[in-house]
């Protein structure tokens, strides 16, 4: 099973965000960063589970993925795979279709300081384009 742990982050609600994931499969980890340009920080952590995904499509074909985020609004919308949020539609949809790609895929909500590696990644990508 592949985890993948995602957060957003935004200078400014919205502003310039970045998204950060951390990608771990037993004694390995990759890290990847993305600038996202103005958005809130809710978009961000949404797009934080679409870069997961993709990473995941592209490099772990047909595993098990556990997505594992600090976002409840993010998480929630996931499960219940619904919201009133017209910004967010496209978003759950995109996720929607990634993850038609593999056997199962699973979201957790996890607090903030089991989440520092995403954390510190997402803070990285928008102090490199901030």
């Amino acid at each position: 099973m592949i985890e993948v742990y995602t957060d957003g982050a935004a200078s400014g609600n919205p502003g310039p965000s970045a998204a950060g994931v951390y990608i771990k499969l037993g004694n390995n980890h990759w890290e990847h960063r993305f600038y996202l340009g103005d958005l809130s920080n809710h978009e961000a952590e949404f797009w934080a589970v679409i870069h997961g995904l993709e990473i995941c499509k592209r490099d772990f074909p047909g595993e098990i993925i556990s997505i594992r985020s600090d976002s409840r609004v993010v998480v929630d919308t996931i499960e219940k795979e619904f919201t009133k949020n017209v910004k967010y539609l496209p978003l759950l949809s995109k996720i929607q279709e990634l993850k038609q790609s593999f056997p199962y895929v699973f979201i957790k909500w996890i607090p903030e300081k089991h989440n520092k590696n995403a954390d510190r990644i997402a803070r990285a990508a928008l102090k490199e384009n901030h």
